[in-house]
């Protein structure tokens, strides 16, 4: 087997994407445990990659076409013996090649003309696999062996706890305080659950005894939890945009669940080991939803689901997800909480 001693994972986005990536960069760590692995990522999401365990570097690289190509040299220079694209994009795969590096894999159904520029392509046997099973395909392609369940670690700083449990303090939900985090933005409008059923959710769930509801989300995701918040009896603590997108693992860690669209969030709390109720409707749970297991996901049963369109095009406007009731949602919490208080 060889033994590669520089390593470059390519997988600069999206949140959800990058978590997914995880276990596969678990497996080409523990193979090879004295390479230097460096994960290229997009500088929004640097924060998370620097606490990913097993990365010794995270390369941030700005989302422009100059961004990307002012890096050329300098990783050039770094002489990198493996590099793995998990991207499959042309931007990703010539960025691969022109890191001058003699082994470049990736997946041999990459799109935008990305194979051709791999020395090593890695079949994908059916497009119904969840991408931490097909990205874990490529560690396999480069010797790292399947051992046991997929890892999700983070490195968490202490620092982050004690800015969390800060934030927390200051919004009312004191250590030992049992809370809910609801997530109730995603990057396509078709993903977003009505805003009137997070509402009325969150009510219940103050109602039923469930403690706190804490918002989340970016700087940009104001405006959904505004409208949700608007629309309910008693505010819920309101963290959007108050953290980074580093401070999530430990944010999400402190969470007894969260109830969410499909989204970046959701991963990071399947992968801190927080129950996920979550709510889907253009997409599929069998590619991308919660991994692992201790998970609900909800989603109405109608032809065109998961269509993968970020327009719906249905008579009745996001049917897929209109149909889902807070009364389920609330079934799922309830659910979930039961077995949280059955002694192991």
């Amino acid at each position: 087997m060889e033994d590669y001693r520089h390593i470059l994972l390519i997988k600069p986005s999206s949140l959800g994407d990058i978590v997914h990536a995880m276990p596969t960069c678990a497996a080409i760590r523990r193979a090879y445990p004295k390479a230097q692995l460096t994960w290229l990522v997009k500088q929004q999401w640097a924060g998370l990659v620097e606490r990913i365990d097993g990365v010794d570097r995270a390369w941030p690289v700005k989302s422009t076409l100059k961004g990307w190509l002012s890096q050329v040299s300098l990783l050039r220079a770094e002489r990198f013996d493996l590099v793995v694209d998990l991207q499959g994009l042309f931007r990703s795969a010539a960025i691969g090649s022109l890191s001058g590096s003699p082994l470049l894999v990736g997946f041999a159904n990459g799109r935008e003309g990305s194979p051709w520029f791999y020395s090593k392509r890695v079949p994908v046997p059916q497009s119904e696999m969840h991408a931490v099973d097909r990205y874990l395909l490529v560690a396999k392609a480069v010797g790292a062996v399947e051992s046991g369940a997929p890892e999700f670690r983070f490195r968490i700083p202490q620092t982050d706890h004690e800015e969390v449990d800060r934030l927390l303090s200051q919004s009312g939900v004191t250590p030992g305080m049992s809370w809910v985090a609801m997530n109730v933005s995603a990057r396509w409008p078709t993903k977003r659950w009505p805003a009137a059923s997070f509402a009325e959710t969150a009510d219940r769930l103050r109602q039923e005894g469930c403690g706190a509801v804490v918002m989340i989300g970016g700087p940009d995701e104001r405006a959904e939890v505004a409208a949700v918040s608007g629309m309910m009896k008693t505010p819920p603590i309101d963290l959007a945009g108050a953290t980074t997108v580093g401070l999530l693992p430990a944010l999400l860690s402190r969470a007894s669940m969260l109830i969410t669209n499909d989204s970046g969030p959701m991963h990071v709390a399947a992968a801190v080991g927080i129950p996920v109720v979550a709510l889907f409707g253009p997409t599929s749970a069998a590619r991308t939803g919660p991994y692992g297991v201790g998970h609900d996901v909800l989603t109405a049963k109608i032809p065109c689901s998961p269509c993968f369109s970020r327009t719906c095009h249905n008579t009745l406007p996001l049917e897929c997800l209109r149909l889902v009731s807070p009364q389920q949602v609330l079934a799922a919490v309830r659910a979930q909480r039961s077995v949280k208080m059955v002694p192991q």
